[in-house]
């Protein structure tokens, strides 16, 4: 059964008298445990694909299934609880609080979960260490490189045990070194938590390193390709 399933979908946004299509016939199914790279040229589509998969946006038209339910039968409340419990997002401006600690910042999804203070406490300070950055668990974001930046991001979408994370362009404003550090960083959640990991990147190295790759051109899929079984 997938995971997420995308069918006939299409997105268009209307401009007074002028449409513009952004995502045409998408046919899609996303797997447990998958670890996925979106590619294609600027404005081919990648970050609304993302978006619709991510429940942030609903499709034009086409049905968008998750874990087999139907996401056009719910409300908006309904959508925001599903991908609050089940989704965590990563981009490429990392959007940390500057005035709150490491710590603080990873555990910030909890005010929107289920854990006591005690329990956030434990496990936003697992995830630190699971991160790498424990060393700077009380330091401020603008004490950080933007490596360090991007791993408490991670941190943060890590923090309600999401089934699924969502990453646009999160190696983007990042050199090489600090790149491969959190492309091995995903990898490797997603291979120790089993978490399927989405992951739009414009760099083709990157996208390589994936299991599977989807590549669009003016909102429609070219390409779909296989690397690795899950």
């Amino acid at each position: 059964m997938p995971q997420i399933e995308l069918r006939d979908v299409n997105k268009s946004y209307s401009s007074g008298k002028v449409t513009a299509q952004a995502l045409s016939d998408i046919n899609l199914s996303i797997n447990t445990g998958e670890l996925i790279a979106i590619t294609g040229a600027s404005g081919s589509g990648k970050s609304t694909l993302l978006q619709i998969i991510g429940l942030l946006d609903r499709p034009t038209s086409g049905e968008v299934s998750f874990s087999s339910q139907l996401t056009s039968k719910l409300n908006d409340n309904q959508l925001s609880n599903l991908r609050n419990r089940t989704i965590g997002f990563v981009f490429q401006s990392f959007y940390l609080q500057p005035n709150l600690t490491v710590l603080d910042n990873v555990i910030l999804p909890a005010m929107f979960g289920k854990f006591n203070r005690e329990v956030a406490h434990s496990r936003a300070t697992r995830i630190v260490e699971i991160i790498g950055l424990a060393d700077k668990i009380h330091s401020l974001p603008g004490q950080l490189s933007g490596g360090q930046a991007q791993r408490v991001a991670i941190g943060r979408a890590l923090m309600n045990n999401p089934r699924i994370i969502l990453a646009d362009e999160p190696t983007g404003n990042l050199d090489s070194r600090n790149s491969a550090m959190i492309v091995n960083l995903l990898k490797q959640i997603n291979r120790q938590l089993k978490t399927t990991i989405v992951m739009v990147t414009h760099d083709h190295a990157v996208a390589e390193q994936m299991d599977r790759a989807i590549e669009l051109s003016d909102g429609h899929i070219i390409r779909d390709t296989a690397r690795r079984s899950v």
